[in-house]
C-alpha cells in the first residue's frame, strides 16, 4: 500500500510560496519548502513525492519533469501551462488558490503515484492463497483486501454461493498483523439455534443438560486472531442482539458463567443473502449490519469472470490430481463451450463437474461431445471413427466364433452353423478357412439381396453394412440380378 507522497514546494516567488504554504496548513497537508539543490537532492531518494513547481532562475523545467518521470508535479502560474504536455505534470494552480482545485490536484497526484506501472506491480506482490483469476472483477477483489487486510476493521463479504468467499475472509486473515494467530470459521446457518450460543461464546461445566465439563467457544478459539461468521444471513435475531453486544463492548461471556472474557478477535463474517432487505422484513437487526458492514467486499458470480476460467480449470485440476492420481485435459472446443456456460452454482459447480469429468475420463482429452449435456453451448460436429471393412468383418466373425466356443446362445451357433451345410466341427483333412468364409459370406449376400428383390439398401441393413459397402462385395462376387 503506498503512502500518501509529500508535498514539496519550489519556487522562487517567496511571496506566492508563503501564500501556498499556509493554504496547505490550513488543510493539514504536510509539505517543505525547498530550493532546487535540495530538491534535486531528495527525489534522488525515490519517495513518492508531489511536487509544487513554480519559477526558476535556471528555467529547466521541462528537463527536471524528464529526468523524474514517476514524480507527479503540480505547475504553479498560468506561463508553465505550456509543461501540461508532459504526462506527469497533473495540473495547474493558479491563484487565488481555491480549496476545491487544490485538493482535487492533490488527489489526481496521489492517483498518479498509486497507479504507476512499476509501483502498481510491487503492490500486487502480496500471495494470494487461492485467488485465481485475472479478471478485473478480481483485481479489484485482491485490491479491496489488501486495503483492509492490515486494519481491524469488520469485514462483510457478500455474493452469490459458490463464489469463494471464506477464501476471501481466509487472504484477508493471511495478510493481516493476526496472520500469526488462528482463522476459525463457524457456519452460523449449519448449527442449531439452541446450540449456536453456546458454540460461539462456549458454556460452563452444568450450565445445562449435556455440559458435562467446560468448553471454549469459537471467539475465545479465534483469540488473538480472525473469526469468520460465514452465512451470517441465517443468524437467529435473539443471536444477533447477543452478537451487537460483543462488538460493541469486546468481551462477553460463557453460556453459564459470569466472568467476562475479552474478545481479542477481528470479525468477518459473509453471506449470499440481501441483508438490507430482511432489515425491511424485519429479520435482520440494522444495526448489527452497520457493525458488520464497516468495509464490504462483492465476490464475483463466476458467469461475470468467464476469461478467468481456463486459470481455475488449471488450479482446480492441479488440485484435484493430489487425490485422483489422474487429470484430464480439454480441447479448445470444450473450453468455449464452458465459458458459454451460465454456471448458477459458481466455482463450486466447476469443481463438481471437473471431480466428474476426472472420473469418467481420467488421464484423456475431453472435446464437447463428451461434457455432460447442459454444458454443450457449441454446435461442433465431432469426429467419429470409421473402421477398414475388413477389420468389422473380423471383428464380428471373432464375435460370432466366441459365442459358439463359450456356449452362450446355442440357438444362434446352431443357426450359422446350420447355414453353412451343416458343418459344425473342424474336418479332419482340415479346410481353407478363407474360402469356406467367402463362401459363406456369398451365400447370406445372395438370400439377402433375393429376400428383398434386390434392394439393396434393404439388404445391406440386415446384414450390418453399409449400402457402399455391399455394392463392393456384389462387384467383388460378381452378385447381380441375373445370377
Amino acid at each position: 500500500m503506498v503512502n500518501n507522497p509529500f508535498l514539496y514546494i519550489v519556487d522562487e516567488q517567496s511571496s506566492r510560496s508563503s501564500r501556498l504554504s499556509t493554504v496547505l496548513s490550513f488543510i493539514n497537508e504536510p509539505h517543505q519548502l525547498l530550493d532546487m539543490a535540495t530538491l534535486q537532492m531528495r527525489l534522488g531518494n525515490q519517495e513518492p513525492v508531489v511536487v509544487l513547481l513554480g519559477a526558476l532562475e535556471s528555467q529547466q523545467h521541462a528537463d527536471l519533469l524528464l529526468r523524474y518521470p514517476a514524480t507527479a508535479f503540480l505547475l504553479l502560474g498560468e506561463p508553465l501551462q505550456p509543461l501540461l504536455q508532459y504526462a506527469n505534470a497533473v495540473g495547474l494552480l493558479s491563484e487565488p488558490f481555491s480549496y476545491a482545485s487544490l485538493t482535487q490536484l492533490l488527489r489526481d497526484s496521489q492517483q498518479y503515484h498509486r497507479l504507476l506501472p512499476l509501483q502498481h506491480k510491487q503492490q500486487n506482490t502480496a500471495k494470494f492463497d487461492g485467488m485465481v483469476g485475472t479478471s478485473a472483477s478480481m483485481q479489484q477483489v485482491r485490491f479491496l483486501i489488501q486495503q483492509v487486510a492490515k486494519t481491524e476493521a469488520n469485514v462483510l463479504v457478500l455474493g452469490p454461493s459458490g463464489t469463494g468467499k471464506e477464501v476471501v475472509a481466509r487472504n484477508i486473515h493471511l495478510l493481516s498483523n493476526r496472520a500469526g494467530g488462528p482463522f476459525v470459521p463457524i457456519n452460523c446457518g449449519a448449527i442449531p439455534a439452541e446450540l449456536l450460543e453456546s458454540e460461539l461464546f462456549g458454556h460452563e461445566k452444568g450450565a445445562f443438560t449435556g455440559a458435562i465439563s467446560t468448553r471454549k467457544g469459537r471467539f475465545e478459539l479465534a483469540q488473538g486472531g480472525t473469526l469468520f461468521l460465514d452465512e451470517i444471513g441465517d443468524m437467529p435475531l435473539n443471536m444477533q442482539v447477543k452478537l451487537l453486544r460483543v462488538l460493541q463492548e469486546r468481551t462477553y461471556e460463557r453460556v453459564g458463567g459470569t466472568q467476562p472474557i475479552k474478545a481479542d478477535v477481528r470479525i468477518v463474517a459473509a453471506t449470499h443473502r440481501d441483508l438490507e432487505h430482511m432489515i425491511a422484513e424485519g429479520s435482520f437487526r440494522e444495526d448489527l449490519y452497520y457493525r458488520l458492514n464497516v468495509f464490504p467486499i462483492e465476490t464475483p458470480a463466476l458467469n461475470q469472470r468467464c476469461d478467468d476460467i481456463p486459470l481455475l480449470i488449471s488450479e482446480l485440476l492441479q488440485r484435484q490430481e493430489k487425490y485422483s492420481q489422474a487429470k484430464v485435459k480439454f480441447t479448445e472446443y470444450a473450453m468455449q463451450s464452458l465459458q458459454l456456460h451460465s454456471w448458477p452454482g459458481n466455482v463450486r459447480e466447476l469443481a463438481n463437474l471437473l471431480e466428474r469429468m476426472v472420473i469418467m475420463y481420467p488421464d484423456q482429452v475431453v472435446d464437447v461431445a463428451e461434457l455432460p449435456f447442459k454444458y454443450r453451448h457449441l454446435d461442433i460436429e465431432s469426429y467419429v471413427p470409421q473402421y477398414p471393412e475388413s477389420l468389422q468383418e473380423r471383428d464380428l466373425l471373432n464375435e460370432m466364433f466366441q459365442s459358439a466356443d463359450d456356449g452362450e446362445d446355442d440357438t444362434d451357433s446352431e443357426g450359422f452353423f446350420a447355414v453353412a451345410d451343416g458343418l459344425q466341427e473342424l474336418p479332419d483333412q482340415g479346410l481353407d478357412l478363407k474360402e469356406y468364409l467367402a463362401g459363406l459370406e456369398i451365400r447370406f449376400i445372395s438370400q439377402a439381396l433375393e429376400r428383398h428383390e434386390f434392394v439393396v439398401a434393404r439388404a445391406a441393413e440386415v446384414l450390418g453394412l453399409r449400402r457402399t459397402t455391399l455394392v463392393e462385395k456384389m462387384r467383388k462376387y460378381n452378385l447381380g440380378k441375373d445370377e
